[in-house]
Protein backbone atom coordinates (compact mmCIF):
# COMPACT_ATOMS: atom_id res chain seq x y z
CA UNK A 1 0.00 0.00 0.00
CA UNK A 2 1.45 3.17 -1.25
CA UNK A 3 2.14 6.05 1.82
CA UNK A 4 0.30 9.15 1.53
CA UNK A 5 2.68 10.94 3.81
CA UNK A 6 3.43 14.28 3.27
CA UNK A 7 7.54 14.94 2.70
CA UNK A 8 8.63 16.57 6.14
CA UNK A 9 10.87 18.80 3.24
CA UNK A 10 7.48 19.91 1.91
CA UNK A 11 6.06 20.86 5.30
CA UNK A 12 8.93 22.87 6.07
CA UNK A 13 8.44 24.63 3.12
CA UNK A 14 4.68 25.39 3.61
CA UNK A 15 5.50 26.55 7.06
CA UNK A 16 8.14 29.13 5.61
CA UNK A 17 7.39 32.57 4.89
CA UNK A 18 5.28 33.69 1.92
CA UNK A 19 6.09 36.36 -0.71
CA UNK A 20 3.71 39.05 0.88
CA UNK A 21 5.58 38.59 4.20
CA UNK A 22 9.19 39.16 2.94
CA UNK A 23 7.55 42.33 1.13
CA UNK A 24 6.16 43.37 4.40
CA UNK A 25 9.34 42.89 6.46
CA UNK A 26 11.49 44.88 3.97
CA UNK A 27 8.70 47.84 4.12
CA UNK A 28 9.20 47.88 7.71
CA UNK A 29 13.29 46.81 7.60
CA UNK A 30 13.74 50.32 5.28
CA UNK A 31 11.55 52.75 7.31
CA UNK A 32 7.85 51.73 7.39
CA UNK A 33 4.93 53.65 6.20
CA UNK A 34 7.74 56.91 5.45
CA UNK A 35 9.89 54.67 2.71
CA UNK A 36 6.81 53.00 1.55
CA UNK A 37 5.37 56.25 0.72
CA UNK A 38 7.85 58.98 0.65
CA UNK A 39 6.86 62.22 -1.33
CA UNK A 40 10.93 63.49 -2.02
CA UNK A 41 14.70 62.03 -1.61
CA UNK A 42 17.58 63.99 -2.35
CA UNK A 43 20.94 61.99 -2.05
CA UNK A 44 24.73 63.35 -3.10
CA UNK A 45 27.97 61.24 -2.80
CA UNK A 46 30.58 60.43 -5.74
CA UNK A 47 30.29 57.62 -8.14
CA UNK A 48 32.64 55.32 -10.57
CA UNK A 49 31.03 55.23 -14.27
CA UNK A 50 31.84 52.86 -16.95
CA UNK A 51 29.73 53.93 -19.93
CA UNK A 52 30.53 50.45 -21.32
CA UNK A 53 31.54 48.20 -18.88
CA UNK A 54 35.16 48.88 -19.71
CA UNK A 55 38.36 49.76 -17.74
CA UNK A 56 38.96 51.89 -20.20
CA UNK A 57 35.46 54.27 -20.32
CA UNK A 58 36.12 54.54 -16.46
CA UNK A 59 35.08 58.20 -15.25
CA UNK A 60 35.30 59.43 -12.02
CA UNK A 61 32.30 61.96 -10.80
CA UNK A 62 33.54 63.55 -7.41
CA UNK A 63 29.90 64.90 -7.21
CA UNK A 64 27.26 62.95 -7.93
CA UNK A 65 23.75 64.23 -6.52
CA UNK A 66 20.07 62.97 -7.35
CA UNK A 67 16.62 64.47 -6.74
CA UNK A 68 13.50 62.53 -6.51
CA UNK A 69 9.59 63.05 -6.29
CA UNK A 70 8.06 60.11 -5.97
CA UNK A 71 4.84 59.12 -7.52
CA UNK A 72 1.70 58.48 -5.24
CA UNK A 73 0.70 55.55 -7.29
CA UNK A 74 2.61 53.39 -9.33
CA UNK A 75 1.50 50.25 -11.90
CA UNK A 76 4.71 50.17 -14.44
CA UNK A 77 7.54 49.65 -13.33
CA UNK A 78 9.94 50.24 -15.52
CA UNK A 79 9.11 53.48 -16.94
CA UNK A 80 9.32 57.14 -15.48
CA UNK A 81 7.45 57.88 -13.27
CA UNK A 82 7.28 61.35 -10.10
CA UNK A 83 10.03 63.11 -11.20
CA UNK A 84 13.88 62.71 -11.32
CA UNK A 85 17.09 64.39 -11.46
CA UNK A 86 20.90 63.02 -11.83
CA UNK A 87 23.80 65.29 -12.20
CA UNK A 88 27.38 63.81 -12.39
CA UNK A 89 30.39 65.81 -11.92
CA UNK A 90 34.08 66.19 -11.95
CA UNK A 91 35.12 69.02 -10.55
CA UNK A 92 33.87 71.98 -12.01
CA UNK A 93 33.41 69.72 -15.51
CA UNK A 94 29.94 68.23 -16.14
CA UNK A 95 29.77 64.13 -17.16
CA UNK A 96 26.27 64.33 -17.02
CA UNK A 97 23.04 65.14 -16.39
CA UNK A 98 19.78 63.67 -16.25
CA UNK A 99 16.06 64.51 -15.46
CA UNK A 100 12.52 63.99 -15.85
CA UNK A 101 10.16 67.00 -15.13
CA UNK A 102 6.70 64.26 -15.41
CA UNK A 103 6.47 64.74 -19.08
CA UNK A 104 9.52 65.94 -20.86
CA UNK A 105 13.54 64.22 -20.38
CA UNK A 106 16.47 66.58 -20.27
CA UNK A 107 20.00 65.83 -19.92
CA UNK A 108 22.94 68.12 -20.32
CA UNK A 109 21.97 69.21 -24.26
CA UNK A 110 18.64 69.84 -22.92
CA UNK A 111 15.38 68.30 -23.98
CA UNK A 112 15.68 64.19 -25.00
CA UNK A 113 13.10 63.08 -28.12
CA UNK A 114 10.66 60.59 -27.02
CA UNK A 115 12.07 57.51 -27.85
CA UNK A 116 15.69 58.07 -26.93
CA UNK A 117 13.65 58.97 -23.30
CA UNK A 118 11.57 56.15 -23.07
CA UNK A 119 14.63 54.04 -23.86
CA UNK A 120 16.73 55.64 -20.83
CA UNK A 121 13.99 55.00 -18.44
CA UNK A 122 13.08 51.85 -19.30
CA UNK A 123 16.88 51.17 -18.35
CA UNK A 124 16.72 52.51 -14.93
CA UNK A 125 13.40 52.70 -13.45
CA UNK A 126 11.85 49.23 -11.68
CA UNK A 127 13.30 49.29 -7.76
CA UNK A 128 10.43 51.72 -6.43
CA UNK A 129 8.14 49.08 -7.59
CA UNK A 130 8.45 47.02 -4.45
CA UNK A 131 6.89 50.12 -2.55
CA UNK A 132 3.39 48.99 -4.38
CA UNK A 133 4.46 45.38 -4.59
CA UNK A 134 1.33 44.80 -2.17
CA UNK A 135 -1.68 46.96 -3.72
CA UNK A 136 -4.18 45.59 -5.47
CA UNK A 137 -3.38 44.09 -8.90
CA UNK A 138 0.10 43.28 -8.49
CA UNK A 139 1.92 39.59 -8.09
CA UNK A 140 4.61 37.82 -5.93
CA UNK A 141 5.97 34.93 -6.29
CA UNK A 142 8.91 33.73 -3.83
CA UNK A 143 11.99 31.88 -5.96
CA UNK A 144 14.59 30.03 -5.45
CA UNK A 145 16.60 31.68 -2.54
CA UNK A 146 19.96 33.08 -3.07
CA UNK A 147 23.40 34.64 -1.47
CA UNK A 148 24.50 38.78 -2.23
CA UNK A 149 27.50 39.80 -1.14
CA UNK A 150 27.84 36.63 1.21
CA UNK A 151 24.34 37.35 2.63
CA UNK A 152 21.38 34.62 2.14
CA UNK A 153 18.77 36.17 0.68
CA UNK A 154 14.97 35.34 0.14
CA UNK A 155 14.11 35.91 -3.98
CA UNK A 156 10.85 37.72 -4.42
CA UNK A 157 9.13 37.91 -8.09
CA UNK A 158 6.92 41.03 -8.44
CA UNK A 159 4.65 41.43 -11.48
CA UNK A 160 3.19 44.69 -11.78
CA UNK A 161 -0.39 45.40 -13.29
CA UNK A 162 1.32 46.09 -16.48
CA UNK A 163 3.36 42.95 -16.56
CA UNK A 164 6.50 43.76 -15.64
CA UNK A 165 8.85 41.94 -14.09
CA UNK A 166 11.28 42.84 -11.33
CA UNK A 167 13.25 40.39 -9.14
CA UNK A 168 13.92 41.64 -5.63
CA UNK A 169 16.54 39.72 -3.08
CA UNK A 170 15.61 40.05 0.32
CA UNK A 171 18.42 39.69 3.21
CA UNK A 172 16.90 36.87 5.38
CA UNK A 173 18.17 38.31 8.51
CA UNK A 174 18.26 42.28 8.25
CA UNK A 175 15.15 42.51 5.32
CA UNK A 176 17.45 44.70 3.73
CA UNK A 177 16.73 45.01 -0.19
CA UNK A 178 20.26 43.68 -1.39
CA UNK A 179 19.47 43.37 -4.97
CA UNK A 180 17.13 44.49 -7.90
CA UNK A 181 17.23 42.61 -11.29
CA UNK A 182 15.05 43.10 -14.67
CA UNK A 183 15.48 43.00 -18.22
CA UNK A 184 15.86 45.78 -20.17
CA UNK A 185 16.76 47.27 -23.83
CA UNK A 186 20.12 47.27 -23.19
CA UNK A 187 20.07 43.58 -21.57
CA UNK A 188 19.75 41.74 -17.92
CA UNK A 189 20.18 44.45 -15.12
CA UNK A 190 21.32 44.11 -11.63
CA UNK A 191 21.65 46.70 -8.98
CA UNK A 192 23.50 45.42 -5.67
CA UNK A 193 23.03 47.38 -2.65
CA UNK A 194 25.03 47.47 0.74
CA UNK A 195 26.52 49.82 3.41
CA UNK A 196 23.60 50.81 4.73
CA UNK A 197 23.36 53.59 6.98
CA UNK A 198 20.07 55.04 8.93
CA UNK A 199 18.15 58.62 8.42
CA UNK A 200 17.22 59.41 11.75
CA UNK A 201 14.52 62.01 10.92
CA UNK A 202 12.12 60.86 9.30
CA UNK A 203 13.06 56.98 9.98
CA UNK A 204 14.73 56.37 6.72
CA UNK A 205 17.19 53.20 5.72
CA UNK A 206 19.83 54.18 2.66
CA UNK A 207 22.07 51.82 1.24
CA UNK A 208 25.19 53.57 1.07
CA UNK A 209 26.86 52.12 -2.23
CA UNK A 210 25.02 51.14 -5.04
CA UNK A 211 26.62 49.00 -7.98
CA UNK A 212 24.71 48.60 -11.58
CA UNK A 213 25.52 46.41 -13.81
CA UNK A 214 24.27 45.25 -17.60
CA UNK A 215 24.71 41.68 -18.79
CA UNK A 216 27.30 41.23 -16.21
CA UNK A 217 29.50 44.30 -16.49
CA UNK A 218 29.96 46.86 -13.52
CA UNK A 219 28.96 50.23 -15.26
CA UNK A 220 28.17 52.27 -12.05
CA UNK A 221 29.27 52.34 -8.77
CA UNK A 222 27.80 54.94 -6.72
CA UNK A 223 28.89 56.09 -3.07
CA UNK A 224 25.88 57.81 -1.18
CA UNK A 225 27.22 59.74 2.00
CA UNK A 226 24.16 62.47 2.46
CA UNK A 227 20.31 61.73 2.42
CA UNK A 228 17.06 64.14 3.18
CA UNK A 229 13.86 62.74 2.94
CA UNK A 230 11.27 64.60 2.32
CA UNK A 231 12.44 68.24 2.58
CA UNK A 232 10.26 70.16 -0.87
CA UNK A 233 12.24 70.36 -4.03
CA UNK A 234 11.17 73.31 -6.24
CA UNK A 235 9.54 72.10 -9.82
CA UNK A 236 12.29 74.23 -11.90
CA UNK A 237 15.15 71.28 -10.54
CA UNK A 238 13.81 68.85 -12.77
CA UNK A 239 14.03 70.81 -15.86
CA UNK A 240 17.24 71.26 -17.65
CA UNK A 241 18.73 74.20 -20.30
CA UNK A 242 21.48 73.77 -21.83
CA UNK A 243 23.58 76.62 -19.97
CA UNK A 244 21.97 75.80 -16.50
CA UNK A 245 24.96 75.09 -14.25
CA UNK A 246 24.49 71.80 -11.97
CA UNK A 247 23.19 72.68 -8.60
CA UNK A 248 23.56 71.48 -5.24
CA UNK A 249 20.42 71.04 -2.75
Amino acid sequence: MLSMQVPVFSLLLAAGPDAADIIRKAHAAAGGEVWRRPSTLYLEGSAELYADGTLASRQSADRYVMWREFPAWNSTAHAANGKVRIDAADGNRTLFQIAFDGEKTYNQNGEVPGAAASREWSENFGFGIIRFALDEGFKQTLMVPDSVDGHTVFVVKIVDPSGGETSFAIDQQSHQIRRVAFDTPRGWHERIYSDFFWVEDPGWMQPGRVRLYYNGAKTNDIRWTKAVVNEPIEARRFVINRDSPSESQ
